[in-house]
């Protein structure tokens, strides 16, 4: 019988399906009419087992989400192009499709022409995850000028680009694909959410992005992480971004930590234009390991409760902080009275994360023991009727 899930799950199982045989048990009591969500993370797959998948993925009517991060581990370089083609080719006229995720697999510069025709003919799908896939500047540019051409296409159909997340770090993108990158954001304008850390992209490259990024006025999330906003007293990167800044008037969460913003001792001038409250609805602001100093310090410590009244949660951990700042001091009352949080000292964060495993791991013991609790069955009933069977009652018409 077929089973009724919207949700086809296989994550983390650790299966190797090489052949058609090794997949289609799995696939054999799943209904593809009716699933929304196929999760395939954390197993391997060969060429016939993925090409039997594609045939699944065919009859799929109102699949959301196309979870396949993670599934070719293992897999010879010859492999993954034919694999990968398989499963695009058979997401590419998805009109129900929100997500594809096709992170943690290494696809290198060799391996992501078979995703273009469905970054090219797919224009309905809003999420695009592709993190840590070893594209390099080379890779990198193939994906983001796919998109360049997606957003044409759906210009001169005029239709509005669906396009809103774009997850892609640790991928060594490098200023070599930077300006592609800015060109497909531009020419979508839609997003909302932009992660790209770690890439090693310099300061020319992050030029480039915020000018692309600039064209997007509604996005609330970015993430630029461990890339590098200045050099050699250059400040380019950083007034490219100062730019940006009053354009995005929904950004929630802006993650600039391990950027070089700043030269020993200085303000960087992107936090000076932060502070004035050109971004009315900032909630979380990371900044770790920028070498800032009691002067930045200072600056937010004055515009805590007057331009940044919606920030949260304010992270300035590996910088030049001393203990005893007055100016910390301040902003973590500030942000305390509002139900918010400065991680100032280095160990914090590590301590957070610790107390957060350690939540989860009494929960999980708690439901372990609940689990080993023999089933108590309520046997009063029965105890009463016992009971009764025992007690004799004399017949008035024998005495």
């Amino acid at each position: 019988m077929a089973s009724t899930t919207k949700k086809f799950s296989l994550h983390g199982k650790g299966l190797k399906l090489d052949t058609r045989a090794d997949i289609e048990p799995y696939l054999k009591d799943v209904d593809p009419t009716i699933i929304e969500e196929i999760h395939f993370g954390g197993n391997t797959l060969g060429v016939d087992a993925s090409q039997a998948l594609a045939e699944f993925l065919d009859k799929t009517k109102v699949l959301k989400i196309a979870d396949f991060a993670d599934v070719f581990t293992g897999r010879l370089i010859s492999e993954i192009p034919l694999a990968l083609s398989a499963i695009c080719d058979a997401l590419k006229d998805k009109t129900s499709l929100v997500e594809l995720n096709l992170s943690d697999n290494a696809f290198g510069g060799r391996s992501v022409d078979p995703i273009v025709p469905f970054l090219t003919h797919n224009r309905s799908f809003q999420i695009l995850k592709l993190n840590n896939n070893g594209l390099g500047p080379a890779g990198g540019s193939v994906i983001a000028e796919a998109l360049v051409e997606s957003a044409k296409l759906s210009k001169a159909e005029g239709k509005t680009s669906n396009l809103r997340t774009v997850i892609c770090g640790r991928n060594r993108l490098e200023n070599g694909s930077a300006p592609a990158w800015a060109e497909a954001f531009e020419a979508h304008g839609t997003l909302v959410e932009v992660r790209m850390p770690q890439n090693g992209i310099r300061m020319e490259g992050i030029t480039a992005l915020a000018r692309g990024l600039a064209k997007n006025p509604h996005l609330r999330h970015i993430d630029l992480q461990d890339n590098t906003f200045t050099a050699d007293g250059e400040l380019t990167g950083l007034e490219a971004w100062t730019e940006a800044l009053p354009t995005w008037l929904d950004l929630h969460t802006l993650n600039l930590s391990d950027c070089v913003l700043s030269a020993k001792g200085e303000v960087p001038i992107l936090v000076t234009s932060l502070t004035t409250g050109s971004n009315p609805k900032l909630h979380t602001l990371q900044l770790q390991n920028n070498n800032l100093e009691t002067k930045t310090f200072s600056l937010l410590a004055q515009t805590i409760s007057t331009n940044l009244t919606s920030l949260m949660r304010l992270e300035l951990q590996w910088n030049e902080v001393e203990e005893d700042d007055e100016h910390l001091e301040t902003i973590a009352l500030s942000l305390k009275q509002r139900g918010g949080k400065l991680f100032a000292a280095d160990e914090e964060e590590e301590e957070e994360e610790g107390e957060k495993e350690a939540e989860e791991e009494d929960v999980k013991e708690e439901a372990e023991e609940q689990a080993k609790e023999p089933v108590k069955v309520d046997t009063s009933a029965d105890d009463l009727a016992d009971l009764l069977n025992k007690v004799k009652i004399d017949d008035p018409s024998t005495a």
